[in-house]
């Protein structure tokens, strides 16, 4: 296994990297904003499922296929935009909502939007492919067990980060709902961002 302190290293790096802008904090966030704290929390453990398999993809060498097939990462990234843009259409349709209450979106649902928002960013696999494995350390035993590893601490800290950034976009929502106008606002913006994902994701190269 590596050591500890490597461990730490990668664990703050971890950290900084789901803090800086992105499309999966991005999203957190408008889902937060636009349907609650408990929507974010489950947008975040969506994609942190999606992680599971994404590290699992490296352990197994599946990430290095997408990286190789021009079909598969082409497929995938198109798939992860109609998606956004299903989203996108959704919440510019959404309105305001009576009562001032969050947009109501079941449980399953927002769980697995995380799922299929992270599982359609090929980049995601092909950060994973390039980011664990500069960890792994041959000599300290076989690397499959530490990429595992290095691939759950990965998780633990976007958990952490993701979940914080829901909750205080979700308080901030919350405050915003109050207002009818800003109802509406809020689904605009969110559609605005689920459609500029999509365009992003369409434009990504290998």
């Amino acid at each position: 296994m590596p050591e500890l302190h490597h461990l730490l290293v990668f664990f703050a790096a971890s950290a900084l990297l789901a803090l800086s802008p992105g499309p999966d904090n991005l999203f957190v966030m408008a889902q937060s904003v636009q349907s609650g704290r408990s929507a974010g929390l489950l947008v975040t453990l969506g994609l942190a499922t999606g992680l599971v398999l994404h590290t699992l993809a490296v352990a197994l060498g599946l990430a290095a296929l997408v990286q190789a097939s021009s079909f598969a990462f082409t497929a995938l990234k198109f798939v992860g935009a109609a998606y956004l843009c299903y989203l996108a259409y959704k919440a510019f349709r959404a309105g305001k909502n009576a009562g001032c209450e969050p947009l109501i979106v079941s449980r399953g649902k927002l769980y697995r939007r995380g799922i299929i928002m992270n599982i359609t960013n090929p980049k995601v696999s092909l950060f994973f492919l390039a980011f664990l494995p500069q960890f792994a350390d041959p000599s300290r035993g076989p690397v499959v067990p530490q990429l595992l590893l290095l691939g759950m601490m990965f998780i633990l800290a976007t958990l952490l980060v993701f979940g914080m950034l829901g909750v205080v976009a979700g308080g901030a929502g919350e405050r915003l709902r109050r207002s009818e106008r800003a109802q509406i606002v809020i689904n605009r913006i969110a559609g605005g961002v689920f459609a500029a994902l999509a365009l992003k994701l369409v434009l990504t190269e290998r």
